[in-house]
């Protein structure tokens, strides 16, 4: 049950000034929110965008790479899975052992 309490009169409704001044203060808010976000997103992808880069310099010779190995791989797929595997267990190693000296010093 609720009692009534004669002296607590509803506050007014809001103007359309005073609604259309809150809206922008919101609407300014969320385009500093969205700034920040595009500034933390731009730096988390530096890495991978130089990677990227790295990886132009080298087009040439990738594709020259990628044609050797699917010529290879039609005339001797076998040859191809096994190179895949070594590749793949070598990458593997060399991570493992990246992290095994950066955790010794």
């Amino acid at each position: 049950m609720t009692r009534h309490d004669p002296n607590n009169t509803p506050h007014p409704a809001p103007t359309r000034d005073q609604r259309k001044a809150e809206l922008l203060v919101k609407i300014e808010q969320q385009r500093v929110d969205i700034l920040v976000e595009a500034e933390r997103c731009r730096h988390g992808s530096l890495t991978l965008d130089t990677g990227f880069e790295h990886l132009e310099r080298y087009r040439g010779l990738v594709y020259v790479a990628c044609g050797v190995l699917l010529v290879v791989g039609i005339r001797h797929p076998h040859k191809l899975a096994t190179l895949a595997r070594r590749v793949a267990a070598g990458t593997l190693l060399l991570n493992r052992a990246r992290r095994l000296f950066g955790q010794v010093r």
